[in-house]
This record gives C-alpha cells, sequence and structure tokens, in this order.
C-alpha cells in the first residue's frame, strides 16, 4: 500500500517538470500545498511562501500548459488502476455522471457565457464524470453547461462516455449510471451502440408505449418498452430518503437483462458522486475559484480535481485499525482531512513544506 504513496509523490515530481521554470514550479508547489490543507479554504492569500498576486498570476497568466497536466495526471491513474486490474472475468467500471452547481453571486461579465440558472441555482454547471472501479475514486472530466440553447447535459454527458480511452474501456465492463435528467432516448441509445450497459432514473411520468407510465407499473424487473426508445430495457425500483426523513420512490431502468434487486442495487450505487461533490466542494474547494480569466477558473478546477486525487491515495495507503474500518463501513465517509495530510507530508517533506499545516 506504500507505494501507493509513492506513486503519488511521483506523480507531483513529474507534474513540476512540466512547469517552464523554476518559479512556476515553486506556484505550483505552493497552490497544491494549499488545497492539500482541505481546510476549505486554499485562497492564494493564505499562502505563506508565496503572494496572493504571484498564485494569481500563476493561474490566469502564464504559459504553462494545463492539457500536459490533465493528461500526464490521467496517465498515472490509467497505469495504476491496470496495475490491479485482476486477471480472468473482466470487472466493472462504474462510469458515473451528474451535474453540480458551484453557486456563485453577483456579476461576472467575464463569465456571462457559463453563469446560468438551473434548477433553481445560480452558477457555473459542471457535468462530470466520476470513475469507480475497486477501490479506485476518480473525478475524470467535466464539461460546463452553458445555458439554454446550447448542447445539454445529457449531450455533454454522452461527450464524456465517447471519450473515454480504450485504454480502460478494453480492460473492463462499462456501466453508466445517471440520474433522471440523462436518461434521454438520445443518450440510451448511443451509449448502447458503443456495447455498454446503462442504469439510468427515469421519471414516474416517463411513458410506455401502450400508454401507462411508469408510476403504474407494479412488478420489478419487468421488461418494458418506454416511448421513443427502439430496444426494451427493464425496470426496477427503490426508496430513497430524504432530508427529512421520508422515502421517495425511484424508478431505475437497465439496458441489460439483470433481476430487480442487482438493479436497484445499481441505481442506488449513483449516489456515489453526491458524496464526492460534498467532499470536492467543501474539502477541496472546487467551488471557490475567485479568478478573473476563463483560464484561471479551468486551471483551479483541475487543480482542485488533482489534489482530491492525491488525498484518495493517501487515504487508501493508510493502514487501519479494525474499529476504523467499521466507523468507516457505517458512515461511509472518511477522514478526508486526515488523508490530505499524509499526502502533504509524504509529497512535501518537511524541509520542503510550503505551507503550514494543521492536523485535523
Amino acid at each position: 500500500m506504500e507505494s501507493i504513496l509513492a506513486h503519488a509523490q511521483n506523480l507531483v515530481y513529474t507534474l513540476l517538470s512540466l512547469m517552464p521554470s523554476t518559479y512556476q514550479q515553486e506556484n505550483l508547489e505552493s497552490m497544491l500545498g494549499l488545497f492539500l490543507e482541505a481546510h476549505g479554504y486554499p485562497l492564494p492569500e493564505h499562502s505563506k511562501s508565496k503572494s496572493a498576486s504571484a498564485l494569481s498570476r500563476f493561474l490566469n497568466i502564464y504559459n504553462w500548459s494545463t492539457r500536459n497536466v490533465i493528461r500526464t495526471t490521467r496517465n498515472r491513474i490509467i497505469k495504476e488502476i491496470l496495475s490491479e486490474c485482476p486477471k480472468g472475468r473482466k470487472p466493472f467500471l462504474q462510469v458515473i455522471i451528474d451535474l453540480t452547481t458551484l453557486e456563485k453571486f453577483g456579476k461576472f461579465k467575464e463569465f456571462n457565457n457559463l453563469i446560468a440558472v438551473y434548477n433553481g441555482k445560480r452558477g457555473l454547471h459542471l457535468v462530470v464524470a466520476y470513475l469507480v472501479v475497486g477501490r479506485w475514486r476518480i473525478p475524470w472530466s467535466f464539461r460546463v453547461w452553458r445555458g439554454k440553447g446550447t448542447c445539454s447535459p445529457a449531450q455533454l454527458a454522452l461527450k464524456m462516455v465517447k471519450s473515454l480511452p480504450k485504454k480502460l474501456t478494453k480492460h473492463f465492463q462499462v456501466m453508466v449510471l445517471v440520474d433522471t435528467a440523462f436518461g434521454t432516448v438520445q443518450f440510451l441509445e448511443s451509449v448502447r451502440r458503443k456495447r455498454q450497459h446503462i442504469i439510468a432514473g427515469i421519471a414516474c411520468t416517463r411513458k410506455l408505449i401502450d400508454g401507462r407510465s411508469v408510476a403504474q407499473l407494479h412488478k420489478r424487473g419487468q421488461q418494458l418498452r418506454l416511448r421513443g426508445l427502439k430496444f426494451p430495457v427493464y425496470v426496477s425500483w427503490y426508496y430513497f430518503k430524504r432530508h427529512d426523513g421520508r422515502y421517495e420512490k425511484r424508478f431505475v431502468v437497465s439496458t441489460k437483462a439483470l433481476k430487480a434487486s442487482t438493479i436497484s442495487w445499481w441505481g442506488k450505487r449513483r449516489w456515489q458522486i453526491e458524496g464526492w461533490f460534498k467532499t470536492a466542494k467543501h474539502r477541496f474547494v472546487l467551488h471557490r475559484f475567485g479568478q478573473g480569466t476563463l483560464l484561471g477558473v479551468y486551471r483551479w478546477l483541475v487543480l482542485s480535481f488533482i489534489s482530491y486525487i492525491l488525498a484518495h491515495w493517501a487515504y487508501l495507503s493508510m493502514s487501519f485499525t479494525e474499529d476504523t474500518l467499521v466507523a468507516i463501513a457505517s458512515t461511509n465517509l472518511p477522514d478526508w482531512g486526515q488523508a490530505a495530510e499524509t499526502a502533504f507530508q509524504t509529497i512535501f517533506p518537511p524541509a520542503g513544506c510550503v505551507t503550514s499545516f494543521t492536523r485535523y
């Protein structure tokens, strides 16, 4: 397990080597150090080694390749996942896609075409592809929904599914998990043509070809035909506990013939991304970008993703007592403060610390 941390450290060193100067290396090191504090406020003015203006220029102005940083990180992720790919039957690669809003208030002249209102929330709307395979949890890619009249969230999700690297898709059985907003006819048919399976939430008002609605069904696991869809799907449902304690019936369909209990189990797995959204925002401040350019915002989001990945790898490297494992299993909430601290202390040893670190 210790080798995971070594690989995380090597990844950071490789990213630093992509910077065009020692000065930019120090800036990247400082930004990653701020994110890995996981306090929820890694703003440039909180850095103790670099000025806020220097870090602002690093994000918004300086010429370093964000694309190369992303490509290098992805190649390392793929290498790590495939190194533990078991022989025999292909394991599942869960591709969970959902939309989250990074809420913003006030005027943003530079982002007029990006800041929009969706479901009553104003801000930057990200459609995120989150990969789950074995013990790995990876925020893989994102697209920005630009408002009405542009590509819909479902169309953006389809682009991300189609862009998944063949190195992953050929080694795993791909199971795409999406919410109701993505269960369009176009999305279901396009993904199915790629010979990939889908578990999609659907509205209780969705119509069958015989005129009935999904809410009128009484047998889980049955095959049915949705209006406008060229192939049959299989339906099930489960009960989701809301914040007020009440239970809400959620319907899901599968493009693969599965038992009703299996379809429901897969349907519940989609909620894993909701936990990641909370962690990314409250620990790794995905939503607190305060940059003045689109490039600065983009780089902020990318560095937030990478910081989470480093903390996740540190979490996988940690040895747990039996009591700790039981606690994690009961809450399904890792201690991200501790994981981020482990990543920070390993990647940036005391002699090279670029920011103070307070243990959580």
